[in-house]
């Protein structure tokens, strides 16, 4: 069964987050975003983000967007 790009994304940043040793609140500071924006991000019913925000989560995760976008 293929999973979406959006669950996958949920859960690479979940990993990420969890990888950091970040909670979604530590994040939400780093990145910039609103902690309600990585919740949704992280749930089963992940929102489409903007590049503007994968890129705020690129770089509080100290890694290039490409990284952060590289579903294995």
């Amino acid at each position: 069964m293929e999973t979406g790009i959006r669950t996958r994304l949920a859960k690479r940043i979940r990993e990420l987050r969890k990888k950091k040793g970040l909670t979604q609140e530590e994040l939400s500071e780093l990145a910039g975003i609103d902690y309600k924006h990585i919740q949704l991000l992280e749930s089963k019913k992940a929102s489409a983000p903007k590049v503007d925000t994968l890129e705020k989560l690129a770089k509080a995760f100290k890694i290039p967007l490409s990284k952060l976008l590289d579903f294995k």
